[in-house]
């Protein structure tokens, strides 16, 4: 059995089918796992995702620090309370971790991690930081519930805290014990609350009584696929860098002086150009795309899905791939020996419950 969260009793309560997941017990589901998406992308779901890792990052060169560390630039936060996603990188460009990071204040940073990088990257960071005057504390006191859907913003103006649709997206404040922030990860409006263990029943069953559905790691996974959201360990990992898995957006290249780590890597990359690209698939024919499946692109190579699955909002079995840069519209991915069909369009699907299915 694996480490529980502080909502594992209401998990249980709520009948909820457990499985294992980066070494902690989360449920998979509440029953079904189609309509905890459709409640998502329809009113709202909740999440419990205590067992990302919650990091504070502290001192009089936090930001220094994390310039250093991040390919995205922390200078760009502006004002606290704002927020930015990137990719933390190794000296060859490969991705340590994918993570989001918030402006506390001057000397204090939040990091939200992977849960399966989590040692990985606490090692990776306090190694990085012995030549600045900076603290990495793992919140381990935390927990953390997403809401996500278009009915979240009403909902937690009524239970997580007054006010709290006023926040723009990529921001947070702090509400008494509650950090709470708007990213979202389904390609839904959402919010994440991080609060104490102590505090995180009473607002999941509020949340609960609200009319909020519950949701599990299956619908989760739907959802961040038709959102185009990449998955640590499938679409990306410490062989791959952000320019091959179509996160370059995330690199602030500049201003050129700033040397963070895994720069040179990819400046290489990116003058010399990559042999592929990451792309969308829409399969054409009966079956699943699953990671790991082999693309096959006529007069061109070879490529591999990395994520896969049956879209419950278009109805269809869609994927992401990383195929030879030539590659065109059309591609064949190999299904159980059988070369089945497939549409190359942009890495996204569905955003607001809305198609978002555009050909490359």
């Amino acid at each position: 059995m694996g480490r529980c969260t502080a909502l594992h009793e209401e998990h249980l309560a709520l009948g909820a089918r457990m499985t294992e997941f980066s070494g902690w017990e989360l449920p998979l589901h509440y029953g079904s796992q189609i309509a905890e998406h459709h409640a998502v992308r329809r009113a709202a779901g909740m999440f419990d995702v205590s067992h990302l890792g919650v990091v504070d990052v502290e001192g009089l060169q936090a930001a220094p620090f994390l310039r250093r560390v991040l390919a995205n630039d922390v200078a760009r936060l502006a004002e606290p309370g704002r927020m930015l996603y990137g990719c933390m990188l190794n000296q060859d460009g490969g991705i340590v971790d994918d993570l989001v990071v918030g402006f506390i204040d001057d000397r204090r940073f939040r990091l939200i991690l992977n849960a399966g990088t989590r040692e990985k990257d606490l090692s990776w960071l306090h190694r990085q930081a012995a030549p600045f005057s900076v603290t990495v504390t793992p919140r381990d006191d935390l927990a953390m519930i997403a809401l996500q859907g278009p009915d979240s913003p009403r909902i937690a103006d009524a239970v997580v805290a007054a006010g709290s649709s006023g926040l723009k997206p990529f921001t947070a404040t702090q509400r008494g014990d509650r950090f709470i922030a708007r990213t979202g990860y389904t390609g839904e409006d959402g919010f994440e609350i991080i609060l104490p263990h102590a505090e995180a029943g009473s607002l999941w069953r509020q949340l609960f009584q609200a009319g909020t559905r519950p949701c599990g790691l299956g619908a989760r996974d739907t959802l961040r696929l038709e959102a185009g959201m990449r998955l640590y360990g499938q679409d990306m990992d410490e062989t791959v860098t952000p320019l091959a898995c179509g996160l370059g957006w995330t690199v602030a290249w500049e201003p050129e002086e700033r040397d963070f780590i895994g720069r040179a890597a990819l400046e290489r990359e990116r003058i010399g150009g990559s042999p592929s690209k990451f792309v969308g698939l829409i399969l054409e024919e009966p079956g699943i795309l699953r990671s790991g499946q082999k693309v096959a692109v006529a007069n061109v190579g070879e490529g591999v899905v990395t994520s896969g699955g049956f879209s419950p909002t278009l109805r269809r079995s869609i994927g992401l791939a990383r195929v030879p840069a030539a590659t065109g519209r059309e591609c064949r991915v190999e299904i159980r020996g059988s070369l089945k069909r497939a549409t190359v369009v942009k890495p996204r699907f569905v955003r607001r419950g809305t198609s978002l299915i555009d050909i490359c």
